[in-house]
């Protein structure tokens, strides 16, 4: 069983997955400053500084805190629903980004391929061989 579990861990497969996640991870980071940082700050001076992250609806009766940050602070409970548009809105950042650099790369995929189909190799002694065998044949006939 061990032998069985030392060669399913060690696939092909099963590392380029796990390297493919530890990236993926790393990536988040990059993703996540990108939108926040260099993204959402033009965003918000184009749609007149608009900021959903502190858009809440207070669950307890009669209180009405200033701002989200008030509100957790008090231990006021909400449904933070401004963060929901945020997540939204950062999700279809991503994955346009995403899209695009897909589409990209297709592009140059198929380009690869086309350029390598169109290379001519030579032909082998047997391809050689075979053709005169066919010219003969062709000449008798």
């Amino acid at each position: 069983m061990l032998k069985e579990f030392r060669e399913f861990a060690l696939k092909g497969n099963v590392v380029d997955l796990a390297v493919g996640i530890i990236i993926g991870a790393a990536f988040t980071g990059i993703v996540t400053s990108l939108v926040s940082d260099i993204l959402m700050p033009p965003l918000g001076v184009l749609m007149g500084g608009l900021d959903f992250s502190d858009y809440f609806i207070s669950l307890k009766a009669g209180v009405s805190p200033e701002t989200l940050a008030a509100a957790k602070a008090a231990g006021v409970p909400v449904i933070a629903y401004g963060k929901f548009i945020n997540a939204v809105i950062n999700f279809l950042i991503i994955a346009f980004a995403l899209f695009m650099i897909i589409r990209q790369i297709n592009v140059l995929k198929k380009r690869f391929e086309k350029e390598q189909a169109e290379e001519v190799t030579p032909p082998t002694g047997e391809e050689i061989l075979l053709g005169e065998i066919r010219d003969l044949l062709k000449a008798k006939a």
